[in-house]
């Protein structure tokens, strides 16, 4: 039964509770996320921008058929189904596209920490949008630490020249400001997605919002990169960090996500990403050699207590 009181609270959107099996899997896809920025960067080492993404997204599209059969769900949409797989491709492409760039200017352990700053604009757009998840005082200097976190990374290259790291793996202010602004248009379509998934099933959303977005990066690499790709540029790392990039993440981790997406809002699942970067800082030591100044550590525990105040739901 309902109340005046309760008519006057903003609508909550799927705010279930997390079980063993949702949290597994919300850890697992911040496990795999982490390792992304490293698998690109070993591709983009031999590879062009547009070619990387459009393969990396047909991959994800060949998983995502597999998905829809499994999960019994439509392949193609109906009425206007079709508006939210064309607008979301639409933000996948710009999205990647700034993050793939970013990638090529910046280092793996920049493109960690500067992409999982997405939750935040995931918290301000729940709390002045939809409503969903408000902001108090606490939520609030979270933001603000977590941005400092964020500002000291992007400023490091500039202040400390990161000397120590390999050229082939340098960061600049460039990369990691297009790695910023990849983190805004991910926010802006996960909010996008989660609205989507109320009129569209999960599968054939991803499927369709992988396959504008292929369209669109093969007439992009067909028209600034095919002449110069030769077939000795498919070396072994780069062909292993396409298959990571298209099967895992941009297939299973996308549509996990989505599938979660259906069930609790946005934020209850982004705290989880404060993980994400921690994650990727170890691949890219362990991968890439980049250097762990304490700077760097120091900005991932400024965002990771950033995210947690945010995030973290009150008593």
């Amino acid at each position: 039964m309902t109340n005046g009181s309760a008519d006057c609270k903003p609508p909550e959107f799927a705010s279930q509770p997390l079980t063993s099996s949702g949290l597994f899997l919300v850890l697992l896809t911040a496990a795999l996320w982490g390792a992304t920025p490293v698998a690109a960067s070993f591709s983009l080492d031999s590879l062009p921008s547009f070619t990387v993404s459009g393969i990396r997204f047909g991959l994800a599209a060949l998983f995502m058929v597999g998905w829809c059969m499994v999960e019994k769900s439509r392949l193609v949409p109906v009425g206007e189904q079709w508006k939210y797989g064309i607008v979301s491709g639409l933000l996948l492409f710009v999205q990647i596209s700034l993050f793939t760039f970013g990638v090529e200017y910046s280092n793996s352990s920049h493109t960690t920490l500067l992409i999982n700053t997405y939750v935040f604009w995931v918290v301000v757009f729940e709390h002045f949008v939809t409503r969903t998840h408000l902001l108090n005082r606490s939520k609030l200097t979270g933001l603000l630490i977590a941005g400092a976190g964020a500002t000291l990374v992007t400023l490091l290259p500039v202040a400390a020249g990161d000397k120590q790291v390999d050229p082939s793996d340098q960061a600049s202010i460039v990369g990691d400001l297009m790695l910023l602004g990849s983190g805004l248009v991910l926010a802006i379509k996960i909010i996008y997605v989660q609205q989507g998934l109320k009129k569209v099933p999960a599968g054939t959303l991803i499927l369709w919002h992988d396959l504008v977005a292929v369209l669109l990066f093969l007439v992009a690499s067909l028209g600034w990169e095919m002449h110069d790709i030769e077939l000795a540029d498919f070396t072994q790392p780069a062909i292993l960090g396409l298959l990571y990039q298209g099967f895992v993440v941009a297939g299973f981790c996308f549509a996990v996500q989505a599938m979660l997406l259906k069930k609790h809002i946005a934020s209850q699942i982004s705290i989880f990403s404060f993980s994400t970067p921690l994650f990727g800082l170890a691949a890219a030591s362990l991968l890439r050699s980049d250097t762990l100044s304490p700077w760097l550590l120091l900005s991932a525990l400024l965002v990771a207590l950033g995210i947690w105040m945010v995030q973290k739901r009150s008593r």
